[in-house]
């Protein structure tokens, strides 16, 4: 008889749930330092060190519940699988930031942005400025499918760099 073989989804989901809980305190630890208005590279490299950590620790788990086998294949899965669930969270949470708890944020996020594109675009006029602020907030939208991609190929990588890590394979008979 065979050995049950483990679930890459039963630990994307539980993995990107961990993952996505962790994402949401840490936007609300940047929210309560009013830190949430700017994406910089630190906060950037903190959020992918955090979830290459948690994508690590799911693929570790199952290769263990795997009997200790692992393929590339599986560690795929289970990288874009957990990033996608985060994503998602991250996303809601996002969502609900900037349309419920705080709907002026993309105001603020612009007052914010103004001086520095000013500084950078001498030229630019207060009417281009207002333009350019217009069609920002219609193609909001967009982010989340961006997001959810950009997760996604994240995971792609994280999942592929785990997987070559933790491979082993199932011997022949």
């Amino acid at each position: 008889m065979e050995e049950q073989q483990a679930k890459t989804g039963k630990f994307a989901l539980n993995y990107g749930l961990l993952s996505g809980l962790v994402a949401v305190v840490f936007g609300v630890m940047l929210y309560t330092q009013k830190m949430h208005y700017e994406t910089s590279t630190p906060i950037i490299i903190i959020s992918i060190v955090i979830l290459a950590a948690i994508v690590f620790f799911a693929i570790n788990a199952y290769k263990k519940a795997n009997g200790g086998y692992l393929t590339i294949t599986e560690a795929l899965k289970v990288g874009v699988g957990v990033a996608l669930v985060s994503a998602i969270i991250s996303l809601i949470y996002q969502f609900v930031l900037t349309n419920v708890i705080e709907p002026d944020f993309m105001d603020k996020v612009m007052e914010i942005a103004k001086p520095k594109a000013m500084a950078q675009n001498p030229n630019m006029t207060e009417e281009q400025w207002e333009q350019g602020v217009e069609m920002q907030k219609s193609f909001a939208w967009i982010q989340y499918p961006v997001l959810l991609i950009m997760n996604a190929v994240l995971g792609l990588i994280l999942g592929l760099i785990s997987g070559l890590i933790l491979k082993k394979s199932q011997p022949e008979y």
